[in-house]
């Protein structure tokens, strides 16, 4: 099943969807479920991971940021162009970082958690 790439239509139809909860971005250690691993990626330098802050804090895990997730729930095609440029030059003009996770079904956009109501009211705009 491919996903779409077409840009217009992603924009118009990827219904942003807010996760509840608190995330945070963490370096992996042994003691940690990997069925609770939102994400994991393997750098040179160890496994960065997205838990839910509650985790990380059970665990005494170090972080420094607290995040919102939103999911772009439209079927984004890894191949599309254009999609993260579009939300994330419009959060930008609001001052909205972004730490962005493509996946194979969809992509996830992880934000200061302060924002989440901002972004939201910003990426529901392109299906205007």
């Amino acid at each position: 099943m491919t996903g779409e790439t077409n840009l217009e239509v992603l924009l118009k139809t990827m219904k942003p969807s807010h996760n509840p909860g608190d995330y945070v971005f963490c370096v992996a250690t042994n003691n940690i479920p990997v069925e609770e691993v939102i994400m994991s990626f393997k750098e040179k330098e160890g496994t960065s991971i997205i838990i839910k802050k509650e985790l990380a804090d059970a665990l005494q895990l170090p972080y420094s940021y607290v995040a919102a997730w939103i999911t772009l729930t439209v079927h984004s095609s890894l191949e599309a162009v254009g999609l993260t440029a579009a939300f994330s030059t419009a959060l930008t003009k609001e001052n909205i970082s972004c730490n962005v996770v493509a996946a194979f079904y969809h992509d996830h956009i992880f934000i200061n958690k302060k924002d989440v109501e901002q972004a939201m009211v910003i990426l529901n705009r392109f299906s205007e």
